[in-house]
């Protein structure tokens, strides 16, 4: 078997197998902090993980379906390994870079939930002024 061969199949084998383990991981982690963002609706933070995860799955799939291709000449050992290591380094990147801004969104949809809450008025009011002509 050809050597870069070799070296595609210990790629796709070991970027699927990292994809789903940290799409896996993020899912059952991030769960709570999901909760937390839309105020305690259980079922609908379970939605939307599974849909982060779907989506996770896509982006990073089809980004190692595209990365996939080599034009470096795998001769030895040596070569296997240094063309592995920039891929497998590239998609680790990639998936770090999808995690932050994933992370990002949430902390921002979470931080503007608790602004919302906060900026409620102590007491209702008790009546309305009419609107001023010319102000």
């Amino acid at each position: 078997m050809d050597r870069i061969v070799i070296a595609y199949v210990i790629y796709l084998v070991v970027s699927i197998a990292l994809t789903i383990w940290v799409a896996r991981t993020l899912s059952r982690n991030g769960r709570i902090f999901l909760a937390d963002v839309l105020h305690g609706n259980e079922k609908l933070a379970n939605a939307v993980s599974h849909l982060l995860v779907v989506g996770f799955y896509l982006v990073n799939l089809g980004f190692v379906a595209l990365f996939l291709t080599d034009n470096s000449d795998v001769s030895d050992t040596r070569a296997i390994f240094e063309v592995l290591s920039v891929k497998l380094g590239v998609v680790l990147l990639v998936l770090g870079a999808m995690h932050l801004g994933n992370v990002y969104v949430l902390n921002r949809i979470r931080r503007r939930g608790i602004m919302e809450r906060e900026q409620q008025p102590p007491v209702n009011p008790q009546g309305w002024l009419p609107p001023t002509v010319g102000a």
